[in-house]
């Protein structure tokens, strides 16, 4: 495999020595390939996906249809036979998904099944690189949303586009993960579609689902193609130039569903849809990092600000909106009907991570860690194979929403959720070193060991702890030989008194406890910049960095501009938010209420939930939120009304 190829397995970091360029993100991840992980916590999830939720995504595109589609295209004879003309991604994200397992767990059958499943892709491929099954199978009586022709609903609902982009971001993992170019080269043959297809004196059009302006900068970072990277900012570009009703009320009308409602540069709020809108703004980040362009930089920097202070839920979740699965307007944040949609989840964190990779403030690793540690794992029950669309925040007795699940689900119509957690979650080590020079970022405390090369020389890292029960933190640097360089420790926001980077949500009390940290047993003082702590020394092999971060149970209260949380709170203990769920307390939640001078003990349960601290008080027990809903279905509920005064939760 070339060394490039694995150094760009996220699709992040490319050397500007390569390709000869000039610009990128001023700090570098480390790939996933680097770090081995060896925790309680993650890894056995990790081997869930790999063990179980691959597998049963792979027979569940077979058993659906989805694979079908391909085969009947591959025939042009049949009819396509699922719902939706975006299915085909359902077999791209898991190929996606399961290139990152074979990268890091070889297992030949499985890697001959991708390869079988390419093959199929392949043979359903048009003569001249289009591909897009709800067309190829039956062209004259093509998919409802795909329009009479080639891309003439692209900027609507045919999303030939959002297939393109996923097919590009599978074949960049596949390809980096196996050396091998079966995917690719189908993935370069559309590709090189869309740059004949679309640009300036072309066909104009704004996609209708983003991502491909991802999936672009993927296929340029491997290839040097500055075609690839040109289109992925004329798409970007081409948003805010349709006509909509701009004055109506309708978010389809006005355009602002689909981020169209104004120049990407002018806008400074997150809407439309969660999940288009997550992956248009990392793409921005993508270009912008590639380009240089600041007027994007200062867009998507006004519109995180935007959706931490007044759009985001206080376990990490977006997209409050059923109609739609959508951003609402500011403090549009209701429980009952929240909707908070996985792939939402996962995209918040491919921004989180890009805008921390701009920026190198430890306020984007910290709603990164919120996202992941609750409203991203939430959407996958324990068994790997069972799972949430939708992340309620409170679920009653005897409600029922039509956009809403009461329970887990083993696939959906719309299966895009499931696919997304198996392309994801193999990837997760990659998010936690990044790289500036010779300063080393550590964003998040997982154990294991990372393998890195500072100034050209190795350099390892083991971590060990038992995060995120335990916030005793235990770091061995082992350089081959002594050398400078600084390690920058993020202090989690709740380390800080910080429920969140913004007043949306906040501790009701403050804490006075530091973060201690010693070097080989010695208490050192360090400075802080940008949220991280930094020791800077010469390094020896096998010194010893302490970090004790004092996990309390906190009450976190919300901005009064949720009327929804007025006279509430909700519980943290170290990144993780909890509930209360109807099997801990005697079938029901809806009449709990929280005392002001609550006291919660945490108490690990091994064989609870796979392992979980639970919180014991005399009012109630709460779990961990990502838990919910694997015995059983019952009432859950995240905000609590305070014992005197409130109102209970409707019944």
């Amino acid at each position: 495999m070339k060394s490039s190829a694995i150094a760009l397995l996220l699709g992040l970091s490319v050397s500007s020595l390569v390709f000869g360029q000039e610009k990128d993100y001023p700090i570098q991840p480390l790939s996933f390939t680097k770090v081995q992980l060896e925790d309680t916590f993650w890894l056995p999830r990790i081997e869930t996906n790999r063990t179980v939720t691959i597998p049963a995504s792979f027979a569940r595109c077979e058993n659906t249809g989805r694979i079908n589609n391909f085969r009947m295209a591959a025939a042009k004879k049949g009819k396509f036979c699922t719902v939706f003309p975006f299915d085909d991604t359902d077999i791209y994200k898991t190929i996606e998904g399961a290139s990152y397992s074979l990268a890091l767990h070889p297992d030949e059958k499985l890697g001959n099944y991708v390869d079988s499943l390419i093959t199929t892709v392949k043979n359903a491929q048009e003569p001249d690189g289009y591909l897009y099954t709800a067309r190829t199978i039956d062209p004259l009586h093509p998919h409802k949303w795909a329009g009479a022709e080639r891309w003439v609903e692209e900027n609507n609902m045919s999303h030939e586009l959002y297939n393109s982009g996923h097919l590009f971001e599978a074949a960049a993992a596949h390809y980096q993960a196996t050396g091998k170019r079966n995917l690719l080269d189908i993935a370069l043959f559309n590709a090189d579609l869309l740059v004949q297809t679309f640009g300036p004196g072309k066909r104009h059009v704004a996609p209708g689902h983003e991502i491909v302006e991802m999936g672009l900068v993927r296929l340029y970072r491997i290839t040097g193609k500055q075609d690839y990277l040109q289109l992925a900012k004329f798409f970007i570009d081409e948003r805010g130039k349709r006509k909509y009703d701009k004055s109506s009320s309708d978010v389809w009308k006005n355009g602002s569903y689909f981020q169209d409602d104004a120049p990407v540069t002018a806008q400074d709020q997150a809407e439309g849809h969660a999940v288009r809108a997550m992956y248009l703004y990392s793409g921005m980040a993508d270009v912008a990092a590639l380009t240089g362009d600041q007027a994007y930089i200062e867009a998507i920097d006004r519109i995180w600000n935007n959706m931490v202070a007044k759009k985001i839920y206080v376990q990490g979740g977006i997209g409050a909106v059923p109609n739609g699965e959508r951003f609402g307007g500011d403090y549009d944040l209701p429980n009952a009907t929240a909707y908070n949609e996985t792939c939402a989840a996962i995209g918040n964190v491919y921004w989180n991570h890009r805008m921390f990779l701009l920026h190198g403030d430890s306020k984007y690793a910290d709603v990164m860690e919120k996202v992941l540690y609750n409203g991203l794992i939430s959407g996958v029950g324990l068994d790997g194979k069972s799972f949430f669309y939708t992340n309620a925040l409170q679920v009653t007795k005897g409600f029922t929403h039509k956009d809403l699940e009461a329970g887990r689900s083993g696939w959906f119509e719309c299966s895009c959720c499931p696919t997304n957690i198996a392309r994801f979650l193999p990837s997760l080590p990659g998010y936690m070193y990044a790289q500036r020079d010779q300063d080393i970022y550590i964003n998040l405390y997982i154990s294991g060991t990372a393998d890195l090369q500072i100034a050209g020389r190795p350099v390892k890292i083991e971590q060990q702890n038992d995060y995120p029960w335990n916030g005793l933190l235990t770091f061995h640097v082992i350089p081959q030989a002594e050398q400078q360089f600084t390690l920058r420790f993020r202090l989690p926001g709740w380390t800080k008194n910080e429920a969140i980077p913004s007043d949306l949500y906040s501790f009701k009390k403050a804490s006075n406890k530091p973060v201690v940290i010693k070097v080989n047993g010695q208490p050192v003082k360090y400075q802080t910049e940008a949220g991280y702590a930094l020791i800077s020394r010469t390094w020896k092999p096998n010194d010893l960095v302490q970090m004790d971060l004092h996990m309390e149970v906190r009450q976190v209260v919300a901005s009064r501009n949720l009327k929804d949380n007025i006279g509430k709170s909700a519980l943290q203990r170290g990144p993780l938010v909890y509930c209360a769920e109807w099997k801990d307390n005697g079938g029901r939640v809806s009449n709990l209420q929280l005392p002001a001078n609550a006291v919660f003990k945490a108490q690990f349960e091994p064989d609870l939930l796979g392992g979980v601290n639970v919180l014991k008080g005399k009012a109630f027990t709460a779990i961990p939120y990502y838990g919910w809903a694997n015995r059983g279905e019952g009432e859950m509920t995240v905000w609590f009304p305070s014992a005197a005064g409130t109102k209970k939760i409707s019944k």
